[in-house]
């Protein structure tokens, strides 16, 4: 009997051992000490995700549209005194929050469903004012760049529904007739 304990017991203690091996060597890094660097992914905005923080490109969408433009510094700081002169402001962020949450919960009311539209509207307003600051700041050959831009960027939009509406009509075709 003491045999079969010393068997099981031996086993046991190599498993324990090999987990612990592979989750030393799983937590082991390589940084080089440097930690302003980011990944790709990190420098163009992308992250965390939806409940880990801002995900997607959200946080970023003031000067997006400016990626790639070579700016001044002047024009950084420039565009950078527009951006914070035109935040919203943490009760206007609030009321919106709250709304949302009683959209979620199903109570919202038509009066909430109403504001909502004209906070959205005055959002939407307040963005088209602050790009048209922003691009006055641009000197003729950035502006140039930038509407280059604009059309590269509708024309892969463009490619990338045409490709989805073929993905679409091939599942159709795929599918049998259910009549």
């Amino acid at each position: 009997m003491s045999l079969k304990k010393g068997l099981f017991s031996g086993a046991a203690l190599a498993v324990a051992i090999g987990g612990f091996a592979i989750a030393g060597s799983a937590q082991t890094t390589t940084d080089s000490g440097d930690k302003a660097v980011k990944t790709e992914r990190q420098s163009k905005g992308w992250g965390k995700g939806k409940r880990g923080g801002k995900g997607g490109m959200r946080g970023k969408r003031g000067g997006m549209g400016f990626r790639g433009i070579e700016l001044t510094d002047a024009q950084k700081a420039q565009m950078k005194a527009i951006r914070q002169a035109n935040m919203p402001d943490s009760a206007l962020r609030e009321e919106m929050k709250t709304i949302m949450q009683a959209r979620r919960a199903g109570t919202i009311t038509e009066d909430q469903k109403l504001r909502m539209e004209t906070l959205r509207s005055q959002m939407k307003a307040n963005r088209e004012v602050v790009r048209l600051q922003m691009e006055a700041i641009l000197t003729p050959e950035q502006k140039a760049k930038l509407e280059a831009k604009k059309l590269e960027m509708q024309q892969r939009m463009q490619e990338r529904r045409q490709f989805k509406q073929e993905r679409r009509t091939q599942r159709e075709r795929k599918q049998p007739a259910t009549n």
